[in-house]
């Protein structure tokens, strides 16, 4: 099945004409995060009942293209593993999805062992998904056919693989538990997220927490310095420079450029390029007192253990979820995760109504658990 790539809005049309006449299409989205300074949505793959697109909107503006019948609950789309592809399509086009159908979410209600998207399409239609491109620059440009082909691959078996799993969840009466869950997904996606404190960039280094506090306040300058070629370059960090040739630099204390070039894992471009500046950043670390320097940051207090009453009540409840789960042959996590069930034994709800009050406890996990948590509560 051959693909139609979409490089422009006058070439759009084909497909707008397409998704006005539907009430089902497959979605899938493509990013940068790997090989980028800065992610962002490169490709949006479609296929509908009657063909399959490669939407690029990197080179136009695909938001009206997608807008109506992403946010129209009515028109069901399609996807696999849909949590990170939502946040996208909201980040990058504005588009808060509705009536999201995913056949991961599918697989885990049905408790299938193989949820990703190769495993499912090996077994039900023996087509074997390539590994080749899972790690390629989606940013990069003009796309390879290679590349283009195995995007076109990520939605092609979608309508149809929806249409067995959706079969079977009706015959299994699970067919409201998935639907609980893609609402869940969709809310998920537009949620905001708590504002959390600055993570010291030093903290995310392997090794830095060893060094002395003079050479963690060059590791801090040296990863300053490396972020500010990434942003410029457009490049991941680590395709700048990895942190173990930093780490290497740091403790050379070197004096000419000519000197990381010999460093192992040193890129000498970078180093003729741009070692002169982090050379200079590194001997003001040695110039500075002992009162400017910065150490590894303290490790930050936690949450901390539950108490011992709270705990003997989580595992009741474990007892309870791991029962269930496994007579209805889901992954126990897929019923209840572990971090739901403290959260259960500290409110010790005393009612169904309260239980599915609840962070994380739909209301089909209530149906089929619920009685026996809260007698185990109680016991």
């Amino acid at each position: 099945m051959a693909y139609i790539h979409i490089q422009s809005e006058s070439d759009s049309q084909r497909l707008a004409d397409d998704l006005s006449g539907v009430t089902q299409f497959a979605l899938d989205c493509e990013a940068a995060g790997f090989h980028r300074y800065s992610d962002r949505l490169c490709l949006l793959q479609v296929t509908t009942p009657t063909a399959t697109y490669i939407v690029d909107p990197l080179a136009f503006d695909a938001s009206d293209l997608f807008r109506t019948v992403l946010e129209d609950p009515e028109i069901e789309v399609v996807m696999h593993g849909a949590d990170y592809d939502l946040r996208l399509l909201l980040r990058d086009l504005d588009i808060t999805l509705r009536g999201l159908f995913d056949t991961q979410i599918a697989a885990s209600m049905l408790g299938l062992e193989g949820l990703g998207l190769a495993a499912q399409l090996a077994e039900r239609f023996g087509v074997k998904l390539t590994k080749k491109y899972q790690r390629a620059d989606w940013a990069e440009r003009p796309l390879t056919e290679g590349m283009l082909d195995y995007a076109a691959s990520d939605t092609r078996y979608l309508l149809e693989l929806r249409s067995q799993m959706a079969a079977e969840l009706e015959v299994a009466g699970r067919t409201a538990w998935a639907q609980e869950e893609c609402r869940a997904l969709e809310a998920a996606a537009v949620a905001p997220k708590e504002v959390s404190e600055p993570v010291d960039p030093v903290a995310r280094v392997k090794g830095a927490r060893d060094l002395d506090p003079r050479q963690v306040h060059a590791i801090r300058v040296a990863v300053e310095w490396r972020d500010e070629i990434a942003k410029r370059r457009d490049r991941a960090t680590f395709r700048v420079v990895g942190d173990g040739p930093l780490i290497d630099a740091v403790a050379l204390a070197p004096r000419r450029a000519e000197e990381l070039v010999d460093l192992k894992g040193f890129p000498g471009g970078l180093a003729r390029n741009e070692g002169k500046e982090l050379i200079r950043r590194l001997h003001a670390v040695t110039e500075l007192s002992d009162e400017e320097i910065v150490p590894y940051p303290k490790r930050r207090g936690g949450p901390g253990r539950a108490p011992p009453e709270i705990e003997e009540l989580a595992d009741k409840i474990k007892v309870v979820r791991n029962r269930r789960a496994d007579e209805l042959g889901l992954a126990r996590g897929s019923l209840l995760s572990n971090a739901v069930l403290l959260e259960i034994a500290k409110v010790s709800p005393s009612s169904i109504e309260e239980l599915k009050a609840i962070d994380g406890v739909r209301n089909w996990k209530a149906d089929v658990a619920g009685e026996e948590i809260l007698a185990a509560l109680t016991s």
